[in-house]
C-alpha cells in the first residue's frame, strides 16, 4: 500500500531560504563551513534543517558519516518532518528505537527515535530509516540497522 505525503508549503519556503544562502554565499559572504556536495538546492536545504541537529559524532561513534546534503531527498522530507514535529506517515515513526543490534552508541532505554525514510515504488516501509539520539545526533539506515553512518550537516 503505497501512502502520499501532502505537500508542505513549508517545504517551498525552505527550499527559497536555501537559494537565497546559496546565493549569498556565492558572493562571498561566509557564514561557517560550506557543503562540499554540488548537488544544489538540496544541500542549501540540508542546511537549513541541520542547524537543529548535531555538527560531529558523538566521542564515542566508531562508525561512518554521511554529509546532509548526500541524503536522497526522501531522508531530508524525513528529516524535515522530524524538525516540524510531526506529523508522521507511519504509527511506528517517533517510536523508541531499542538499539538491540548494538551498532549505535550504547545509551539508556528511549534515547533513540526512529523514523521512516520512504523508499519510492515499495508497498510498506521498506528498509531505509532515521533514528535520532536524544533529538540530535542522527544516524541513517538504508539496510535496515544492518549498518549505519552518522549523519552530519556538511561534506562526509
Amino acid at each position: 500500500m503505497m501512502r502520499g505525503r501532502p505537500t508542505r508549503p513549508g517545504r517551498q519556503l525552505l527550499v527559497l531560504v536555501g537559494l537565497l544562502i546559496l546565493l549569498v554565499g556565492c558572493s562571498g559572504a561566509t557564514s561557517g563551513p560550506g557543503p562540499t556536495s554540488t548537488r544544489g538546492p538540496a544541500v542549501t536545504s540540508a542546511h537549513a534543517v541541520g542547524a537543529r541537529f548535531s555538527t560531529d559524532p558523538p566521542a564515542d561513534w566508531s562508525g561512518g558519516t554521511i554529509g546532509m546534503g548526500d541524503l536522497l531527498s526522501e531522508a531530508l522530507d524525513t528529516l524535515q518532518l522530524v524538525a516540524d514535529g510531526g506529523p508522521y506517515p507511519f504509527r511506528q515513526d517517533d517510536g523508541i528505537f531499542g538499539n538491540r543490534e548494538g551498532i549505535l552508541p550504547p545509551r539508556p532505554h528511549g534515547t533513540y527515535r526512529e523514523y521512516t525514510v520512504e523508499t519510492p515504488g515499495a508497498d510498506d516501509r521498506g528498509a531505509r530509516r532515521l533514528v535520532i539520539g536524544d533529538g540530535r545526533d542522527v544516524y541513517h539506515t538504508d539496510d535496515h540497522y544492518a549498518s549505519f553512518r552518522f549523519v552530519v550537516p556538511y561534506g562526509a
